[in-house]
């Protein structure tokens, strides 16, 4: 068809005609060239191989489901769960039916969140269906175990600035990080960054990627001015009161599991301040939206483009050294922020699909309701390095009081940042991780994953190019000297910092955050790739090293075969 209308357009267009129909003509072979386009899209799309997507059989092994998803659903008195309930959840999952999504039975005023975007199918990208993931660690498993460990060490420590970490003084007097880390390394499927085999303070609630042991805590992009048009964008955050913790009761848990909403009080913010605790960063990813993130950072790097040089841009980019023309609509600010929100929306429905359809994991405030019932007598076979943990104990006394809490034998629930606890959709994979993953992989192959950000120290005239680190309050940011921090390496701590920000808050689990990682990831290589075949420039790709450190190419000019 398209070989017949190039002949077509190329004999009318010598038998004299006018340019408007020669003009219209070349319009009609765009359209047979567009839909050519769009068919090969598709069907590169479709040869991707189909991976098993393997599942971690929690559903089958249960038969009171307790190793899976039920919170906002009708439960029983005791709290466990409504079993018809959730049968009814599977049927409208896998039938698609309107009336079977409306006749699911709920406990209480909530609902549930987008379980029909499971269903949504993709144009950008390949389908949500098609990339697959682990399986969600089992209920049972020692990795679960140490998953939830750690989530109930950062409870205790959400107030202990990132500089006290492994003082024992200042704000950790108790020294819960420096236990945290002793009972981490007692941990037999503990999958967290370690050195020599083993945690560290300096590894402690850190990400698995390449630059996540690098420098301060919490990535620049988190940390620098945001230059957003006419306006500069200072990235601080409203100042929770020390201690505000929800969610601590039996009471309180089974309502808020149920389906209810929460009557605990909260105090209001009185000031902003740079992220400078674990609470400020579960703060930000209280607030954020899909994609602020990587947009923001996307911003700032941008602005270095200008400010700083090309150096800053992939050494593929074709308008790194053109003599006539820069990117603009494409190849510049404006595909960029469209590439990292149309990642960014096509990895939250990968993300769906595999929550809703595939994994349905409970979330950890569920999980620590059951924790409570082991500890109270229930076999429920939670596994032992989680059972035996002191850090149950401190949760149970010290702890309660120390956190806000209801002092002694208030009981073994994971205390939960947020009043509303978790979200009303499972677990894994973590939404904010799969997202941010998307983001940062458009923005490490857009940029020079190895430009060294200058370092200077003292007060900065400009907060936007320069390494910097808050004061000790928070209150305003100084010039950062010591290790070398790199684009890609900030990129990556970025996308960590908002995975675990979400753990520390109680909300996921450190795989959630891992592996919605790497969908992400997979996603943005899939829309940077089918990108290839819509552009006239000649482009060979950009280069971008994984989370998991290997070198690939992506995103270059394809040709219709």
């Amino acid at each position: 068809m398209k070989k017949i209308c190039t002949i077509i357009l190329i004999g009318l267009l010598h038998s004299g005609l006018s340019a408007d129909f020669a003009f219209d003509l070349r319009r009609a072979q765009r359209r047979v060239n567009a839909h050519t386009i769009k068919s090969e899209v598709g069907r590169v799309n479709e040869e991707v191989p189909l991976a098993i997507q393997l599942m971690n059989g929690d559903e089958q092994t249960y038969a009171d489901k307790r190793g899976s998803f039920n919170k906002a659903l009708k439960h029983k008195d005791d709290c466990y769960p409504d079993t018809a309930a959730f049968a009814a959840l599977v049927r409208a999952l896998d039938s698609g039916s309107s009336a079977e999504f409306n006749a699911i039975p709920m406990g209480g005023t909530v609902r549930l969140h987008s379980p029909q975007a499971s269903l949504a199918f993709s144009l950008d990208g390949n389908d949500g269906w098609i990339r697959t993931i682990s399986p969600a660690p089992a209920f049972g498993s020692a990795q679960t175990a140490s998953e939830m460990v750690e989530n109930y060490w950062s409870a205790l420590i959400r107030d202990v600035t990132f500089a006290d970490f492994g003082t024992n003084a200042g704000t950790d007097t108790d020294g819960y990080t420096t236990m945290a880390v002793n009972d981490l390394n007692t941990m037999s499927d503990f999958r967290g960054p370690k050195v020599n085999g083993a945690v560290t303070i300096g590894t402690f609630l850190r990400g698995n990627t390449a630059g996540d042991l690098v420098g301060p805590y919490i990535s620049q992009f988190l940390y620098l001015d945001v230059p957003m048009g006419p306006y500069i964008i200072k990235q601080q955050v409203e100042e929770r009161a020390s201690g505000e913790n929800f969610m601590k009761t039996s009471a309180t848990v089974k309502n808020i599991l149920n389906g209810g909403t929460s009557s605990e009080m909260i105090t209001l913010p009185t000031m902003l301040r740079y992220i400078i605790t674990p609470r400020d960063l579960t703060e930000y990813v209280h607030k954020d939206f899909p994609c602020s993130g990587g947009m923001n950072a996307g911003l700032i790097l941008q602005g270095w483009v200008s400010s700083v040089g090309t150096q800053v841009l992939d050494a593929n980019h074709p308008y790194l050294n053109n003599p006539t023309q820069i990117g603009f609509v494409t190849y510049g600010i404006t595909e960029l922020m469209a590439l990292v929100e149309e990642a960014s929306f096509e990895a939250m429905k990968a993300a769906w699909y595999q929550k809703w359809q595939v994994n349905r994991r409970l979330r950890p405030e569920e999980f620590g309701f059951y924790v409570n019932e082991q500890q109270n007598g229930a076999q429920l076979g939670i596994h032992g390095d989680l059972m035996n943990s002191p850090v149950l104990g401190i949760m149970n006394t010290a702890g309660g009081t120390n956190m806000g809490g209801n002092g002694v034998g208030a009981g073994y629930f994971l205390n939960q940042a947020y009043r509303e606890g978790c979200p009303i959709h499972p677990s894994y994979p973590a939404g904010h991780a799969t997202f941010i993953g998307a983001g940062v992989t458009i923005l490490k192959a857009w940029f020079n994953e190895d430009y060294e950000i200058p370092q200077q120290t003292g007060t900065l005239p400009n907060q936007t190019r320069m390494a910097v680190t808050p004061n000790p309050s928070g209150s305003a940011l100084i010039g950062y000297t010591g290790d070398t921090l790199t684009i890609g390496g900030e990129l990556n701590k970025l996308a960590s910092n908002i995975a675990i920000g979400r753990n520390i808050a109680g909300v996921h689990y450190r795989s959630d955050g891992w592996d919605g990682m790497l969908l992400g990831e997979k996603v943005a290589i899939d829309v940077l790739n089918n990108y290839g075949y819509l552009f006239n420039e000649d482009f060979k790709g950009f280069s971008l090293t994984t989370f998991e450190g290997n070198k690939i190419i992506v995103g270059a000019k394809q040709a219709v075969q």
